[in-house]
């Protein structure tokens, strides 16, 4: 297993991805596609430690994208490409075994991040079958994202109990609702510990949080 592969539909953001992948040594050799077919054939050839993948992939979109994956590459890590208001395609992704997720516009220093992160902790071989059914993890998974550089956590953060609890199912790409749910809260409930977590945190969004969450060590 060796490199990084890019898979985006947009040609913009696939080539900003690989020029800025090329400036991470540990990620090399960087290969690009623009296409399920195209990722898949890539893998067969030579299996990706990391695979970059479009949330928003055109055809058989990114869920079927991870599931051919894994048919070919068990091993191998992967990363969405994900916004804000992305949570639903996030817990579907992350329930079949993707890592996380980082912005499309991720710059150079949190890929090397991301790239010792993930050749710290390397994923176990676990093919999945395309077509097969999976249940959604119930764990804590880790969202490996960007907090751009506008956004300033204060030096000490103390959040309650049901803050982390909140922060919590944002980093498994819970919604709010699901949140509420799970936590027997109402949304609206949630919404709150959200806004206060955030100001505490200083974040702007709940990637921001999530991001911040981690690096002070609040969730893992």
């Amino acid at each position: 297993m060796a490199g990084v592969v890019v898979c985006h539909g947009s040609t913009t953001v696939r080539e900003r991805l690989v020029l800025t992948a090329l400036g991470v040594p540990s990620l090399a050799p960087v290969r690009a596609a623009a296409s399920v077919d195209e990722l898949v054939t890539l893998a067969r050839r030579m299996p990706p430690t990391i695979v970059l993948l479009d949330a928003h992939l055109g055809g058989v979109g990114p869920i079927e994208a991870i599931r051919r994956l894994r048919s070919v590459s068990g091993a191998t890590t992967v990363v969405l490409l994900a916004t804000p208001g992305d949570e639903v395609a996030l817990d579907r992704a992350i329930a079949i075994g993707a890592r996380g997720y980082l912005a499309p516009d991720v710059g150079r220093a949190e890929l090397s991040a991301v790239a010792a992160h993930v050749l710290a902790t390397p994923v176990m071989p676990a093919a999945v079958p395309v077509g097969a059914r999976t249940e959604p993890s119930t764990g804590v998974i880790e969202a490996l994202t960007e907090v751009p550089a506008q956004a300033h956590a204060p030096e000490t953060v103390s959040l309650t109990k049901r803050e982390i609890e909140v922060l919590i199912g944002m980093s498994n790409g819970r919604s709010n609702s699901q949140i509420g749910a799970e936590l027997f809260l109402s949304e609206d409930t949630v919404k709150t510990h959200a806004r206060r977590l955030f100001r505490k945190l200083g974040a702007a969004d709940r990637a921001q949080a999530v991001a911040i969450g981690l690096r002070r060590g609040l969730i893992r």
